[in-house]
């Protein structure tokens, strides 16, 4: 079996933890300065994290990686205790003193969101990461309540989500609140200094992006016989389109964003094409390829590909096309491998030019830039940019999906939601997600599909 890319990333937020909660080695803090221990001041800007799985707790880590700064947690969230428990245990041992979350501040349950954002003063930060069908719910809480925000992509798996995160977003904008998101490669230095030179005109016009995320995708197996069905769900985020959109939205949503920087415009149309192999043992709604092509105004064309099949060579990359040379955008789970090329051919022997290492990791640096806005009152609010890559995505998923193709006013107008109950879930509420009998979700089939 082809090793998921996954297992050469050290930076990753998604690799902070191991399975079962223990310390991933500092893997989240490779090549970075972990500040000393600061005593609690007026000016320590609290966090509470909102979902404290591996994501949320790397993302406490990059910001408590970031030079100087004053942070401290102060509350978590979560649906399942060992989960909470285990991230606790684990930031406690790298943060010491920093993690300051007694008993008494961690909550559990469908409204924990609300008691740990409580906990908190204008000038903090909530960190929602849980997964993106949560997404809007908790930041109109975290705006009616007048905090900062640190939210992880994806942003919604739906367009009314989509909707309402924009329609907060405006609102934190107009309370001067600041919000930072889950989208770090817009802070990779290496990927700016290749934008800039793409908009001083050394590729030409840019006339191609391609992204490919190839990968091994681990199948959904049966649910035990005593589990909470709607747990069990929320539990596989990624097998079910309510929870997070499905694999390809929550993991290809950077490429997409990829492209949507490297074009600076959005996609006015997609079209596409995926499936399932025949063998498939698979019980989730997920399909095993996914190709799309995205149209821009000016008629350029942009391709994205998820496939996750085992024994198949893995790709993780974005790449550009110009009139006058080729550059490659990004590499395996992220990383800045930058470069420019003399002419279209994308090989080791064509290279012109590279940036220098970068000296921070944007895990760390979006944190910074976040931290320093709201020490010095200055604005920074990345939910518009953020939603429309998303939207972007969901386009492309549901050209798949359906089997038409999804202009841009179609997502932007869609009505569609895939649990409109989300804000009233309970332990009690049905699964979104309804099973057959024989332990199958519904998968999208084009042409009868409907999510747009």
């Amino acid at each position: 079996m082809e090793p998921t890319a996954h297992s050469s990333n050290k930076n990753s937020r998604r690799e902070f933890l191991k399975r079962g909660g223990m310390v991933a080695a500092g893997s989240a803090l490779v090549g970075m300065a972990i500040p000393r221990v600061h005593a609690a001041t007026d000016d320590t800007i609290r966090l509470a994290l909102i979902g404290s799985g591996h994501r949320g707790s790397g993302a406490v880590g990059n910001a408590m990686s970031v030079p100087g700064a004053s942070v401290k947690l102060v509350a978590m969230a979560d649906l399942f205790e060992r989960r909470l428990s285990g991230s606790h245990k684990a930031l406690s041992k790298l943060f010491g003193d920093r993690i300051d979350v007694p008993a008494d501040r961690q909550f559990l349950g469908f409204d924990a969101y609300r008691k740990a954002i409580d906990c908190l003063r204008p000038g903090d930060v909530a960190l929602l990461t849980t997964w993106s069908g949560f997404r809007a719910t908790h930041l109109e809480y975290a705006v009616e309540k007048g905090v900062n925000v640190f939210m992880e992509k994806s942003i919604s798996p739906d367009p009314v989500g989509i909707r309402r995160v924009l329609k907060a977003g405006k609102l934190a904008e107009e309370k001067n609140l600041k919000i930072s998101t889950g989208l770090m490669c817009r802070h990779s230095s290496a990927r700016q200094a290749l934008i800039k030179r793409i908009r001083d005109g050394e590729l030409g016009r840019i006339q191609l992006v391609r992204a490919y995320r190839m990968e091994f995708r681990r199948p959904l197996g049966p649910k035990k016989a005593d589990d909470l069905e709607l747990y069990w769900q929320i539990r596989n985020p990624e097998k079910f389109l309510w929870v997070a959109g499905g694999y390809f939205h929550d993991r290809t949503i950077h490429l997409v964003d990829e492209m949507c920087w490297l074009k600076d415009s959005w996609p006015v149309a997609a079209t596409g094409a995926g499936g399932r192999s025949f063998d498939d043992t698979d019980l989730s709604q997920n399909l095993d390829a996914y190709s799309i092509e995205y149209t821009f105004a000016d008629g350029t064309k942009g391709l994205v590909v998820g496939r996750y099949y085992a024994d198949c060579p893995a790709e993780f990359a974005t790449y550009v096309h110009g009139t006058k040379c080729a550059a490659q955008f990004s590499g395996n789970i992220h990383a800045p491998k930058v470069r420019t090329h003399r002419d279209q051919r994308i090989t080791a022997d064509n290279i012109t030019w590279e940036p220098p290492k970068e000296q921070v990791s944007p895990y760390v640096e979006e944190w910074r830039v976040l931290l320093d806005a709201i020490r010095h009152n200055r604005k920074h609010n990345e939910v518009e940019r953020s939603a429309y890559s998303d939207l972007a995505t969901i386009m492309g998923r549901a050209a798949v999906h359906t089997g038409q193709t999804i202009t841009w006013d179609d997502a932007m107008a869609s009505e569609f939601a895939y649990c409109p109950e989300i804000d009233r879930l309970t332990p009690e509420s049905p699964a979104p997600a309804e099973v057959d009998a024989a332990g199958r979700y519904p998968v999208p089939i084009p042409g009868r599909w409907s999510e747009i």
